[in-house]
């Protein structure tokens, strides 16, 4: 079998799906207390990423996993209608149709459409439904009674842990893909390691790190 593994955030939308989740929130008025406490904990880690003291990952890998104080206490019902608003109000103006249809592309030719993401698992369940995506990998949110923690589960798919995590999700799945014949598709240099495990990357409206590693291994870029 052949797949398509695409990152989410800038390949598949032009900006980042975790602002719908914070607009959510913010557009009906609630968690304002927790939405503080998310900046005023994740400020200095921006500042240090500024002052280039602390690498990308590790500035990232906190934000993507502290995602989930959003939803603490919610029971995966209730927080439908999250997801549900981020997709339907927030990322339907903000998809990238180009990307889309290269993604559709795939799937009508009977290829596994892959999404992964740092985003929360849920969220990127709800956006594999609208888009008709096969398989999802992305951050785990951990359930205690039923109802969402507040805690991401270790490890947070992003940065190395992409590339691992599909490829543990292909293995605990039984699913045989053909990487060599597969494709990846992604903008970020941090998504290095997800290209580097197919034959056919795509760098898809690539940052200028990834821009450079393209170009020096002879990669496709989208747009051309």
């Amino acid at each position: 079998m052949r797949a398509a593994f695409f990152d989410v955030d800038g390949t598949l939308t032009d900006t980042r799906v975790w602002q719908g989740l914070m607009a959510y929130f913010q557009t009906h008025g609630l968690r304002r207390w927790m939405h503080r406490a998310f900046w005023a904990y994740h400020f200095p880690y921006y500042a240090l990423r500024k002052a280039k003291l602390i690498s990308e990952g590790a500035f990232r890998r906190p934000w993507a996993a502290h995602l989930a104080w959003y939803v603490r206490g919610y029971t995966p019902e209730e927080a439908e209608k999250v997801w549900d608003w981020v997709v339907e109000e927030f990322v339907e103006d903000h998809w990238r149709w180009d990307t889309r249809s290269i993604l559709d592309d795939h799937r009508s030719s009977g290829d596994a459409v892959v999404l992964v993401s740092a985003g929360p698992m849920p969220l990127l369940q709800r956006i594999a439904q609208e888009i008709d995506a096969d398989h999802v990998v992305g951050t785990a949110l951990e359930l205690r009674d039923g109802r969402f923690s507040g805690r991401s589960l270790e490890p947070v798919c992003i940065d190395e842990n992409k590339a691992r995590l599909a490829q543990a999700y292909l293995k605990g799945n039984g699913l045989e893909v053909d990487l060599s014949a597969s494709y990846a598709y992604a903008d970020s240099i941090s998504d290095l390691q997800l290209l580097e495990m197919v034959s056919n990357p795509v760098a898809v409206y690539p940052d200028d790190k990834l821009m450079q590693v393209a170009r020096d291994r002879g990669w496709r870029v989208y747009p051309p």
